[in-house]
């Protein structure tokens, strides 16, 4: 696991140290449906940030309110239960307002309702220890931006347009991306995601014929 430091914190490492968030007995595994109905209950209550804890993060401007820590609380929360060590579908799902909506942004996908449920799965099935590298964290008001990259371990399955199944060889991948989250009464609104997939798809072998693609009549 890599050292805190200012300027570089993974999403795991960045929740199991705050030790005031109400996050700290998520469960390692997503299980039946009655374990995630005990997840939610679990995590009912508001996480909240401590002066210390804060001072662990990347972020740009240290001089926060309290509505502005309670918004990232719920925003590292997110990223902790996403993790591929300790995913929880329920907590992340209930994060989100009635109608609140994840939007892949650079894929064209929205997500919305029990559809916020199949995100997370989908990352872990590609990478089964996928993870988050906060580098800089951006709090202003109910929006919170935050530049980061997604990391893993390729050793999953991809399935192409085409209908083939790329499966992965243990590629070490690392993207960039830039999230932006939009909070509204302590919950998520709309989350903007922007992958850098092209980065993405080359760490998993995955390489784009652009000449084909030119000389198709």
């Amino acid at each position: 696991m890599k050292l805190l430091s200012r300027k570089s914190i993974t999403a795991a490492t960045a929740v199991a140290v705050l030790g005031g968030l109400s996050i700290a007995a998520v469960p390692s595994q997503a299980a039946s449906s009655a374990d995630s109905r005990a997840a939610v209950r679990s995590n009912a209550a508001a996480p909240t940030l401590t002066s210390r804890q804060l001072a662990e993060l990347p972020l740009t401007d240290r001089h926060l309110t309290a509505h502005e820590k309670a918004n990232l609380a719920v925003v590292l929360r997110d990223y902790y239960v996403a993790e591929g060590n300790h995913l929880d579908v329920a907590t992340f799902v209930n994060s989100f307002t009635k109608d609140g909506v994840f939007n892949d942004m650079v894929a064209g996908q929205a997500y919305r309702g029990k559809a916020l449920g199949n995100v997370l799965p989908y990352m872990k099935g590609l990478f089964s220890n996928v993870h988050r590298d906060l580098k800089r964290i951006t709090v202003n008001g109910d929006e919170i931006s935050i530049e980061l990259s997604i990391q893993g371990t390729f050793d999953g399955q991809l399935v192409s347009p085409t209908g083939g199944v790329v499966k992965g060889k243990g590629q070490q991948v690392d993207a960039p991306t830039a999230d932006f989250w939009y909070l509204k009464n302590g919950k998520v609104q709309m989350f903007n995601c922007f992958v850098g997939y092209s980065k993405m798809y080359h760490d998993m072998g995955v390489d784009f014929d652009w000449a084909a693609a030119v000389n198709k009549p």
